[in-house]
């Protein structure tokens, strides 16, 4: 499974590798990309764009602190705070099935990316909180988004089961984020899951990744200093079953690190990794 952790170096054969590797494991790490346009033109080839409030003209968002603390729910990733673990566009119908993030200038001190695999805390909690993990799979159990006419908002469940036998994960644990009385006991089980199987990866300028935003939640350390990251949403251009397929091993380890990575991953990407995985 390391292999496929490893960085890779954007060449024009790399929506093949992206189309391997999201089918495998969700996630692709990427280096090379050291412009807007160069980040576009990858997005253009393996995404059709959505755009949406917050992009810009081409259909990419600048992320970077804007200076001024934020007071309206749902807009801290425009401030140096730090993110909680969330499926991007949560509370929308049908959330952007890919999210690209790339780095054009990293901070001064802080912002690593905090990445979880949805299948890992589906895997804890079904393990060790068997009960969380029913109640949040079942429908309507919690609602994302402001829920008035300017921010929107949708019923839904942290986990979702699929015809096929595999499961999707939507989640967001800010203020937007309010639960039925049958999933509000089991939230603290929940948000530690998401961040005990946290990945930490500092990402560098012209780095990044591309996650299916159906498997994989993201977060963020806060930071000082003038980062800028751009961000490209959208639907695949190839196939891509949703989710994950559940692990059906009934006795699983449960440490950091549980999806078997064998070894800590030692290449630049990973300078901000803070925990090793076991062998």
């Amino acid at each position: 499974m390391s292999d496929l952790l490893a960085p890779h170096r954007v060449t024009p054969g790399t929506p093949r590798i992206i189309e391997q590797r999201l089918r495998q494991i969700g996630l692709i790490l990427l280096e090379g990309l050291t412009s807007r346009s160069a980040v576009l033109d990858l997005a253009a080839q393996i995404m059709t764009i959505t755009p949406h409030r917050d992009s810009d003209v081409d259909g990419l968002t600048t992320i970077r602190n804007n200076g001024c603390p934020s007071l309206r729910p749902g807009f801290a990733g425009f401030t140096g705070s730090e993110l909680a673990p969330h499926t991007e566009r949560s509370g929308t119908p049908a959330p952007p099935r890919l999210m690209m993030l790339v780095c054009g200038r990293s901070a001064d001190q802080g912002g690593e990316c905090l990445l979880t695999d949805g299948r890992s805390i589906h895997t804890d909690l079904r393990t060790h909180h068997p009960k969380a993990a029913h109640a949040l799979s079942q429908p309507r159990t919690a609602f994302f988004g402001t829920g008035d006419s300017m921010g929107g908002g949708h019923p839904t469940q942290v986990f979702t089961a699929h015809p096929d036998g595999r499961m999707s994960v939507r989640l967001r644990l800010d203020e937007l984020a309010r639960w039925s009385p049958l999933t509000k006991p089991y939230v603290s089980e929940l948000r530690t899951a998401a961040i005990a199987h946290q990945l930490p990866i500092r990402l560098a300028a012209g780095q990044g990744y591309l996650l299916d935003n159906t498997r994989w939640l993201h977060a963020r350390i806060a930071f000082t200093g003038p980062r800028l990251c751009w961000r490209a949403l959208g639907e695949p251009t190839f196939s891509l079953m949703p989710g994950f397929l559940p692990d059906q091993r009934p006795h699983m380890a449960t440490g950091a690190g549980h999806m078997n990575w064998a070894s800590p991953v030692t290449t630049p990407i990973y300078s901000g990794l803070v925990r090793s995985w076991p062998t």
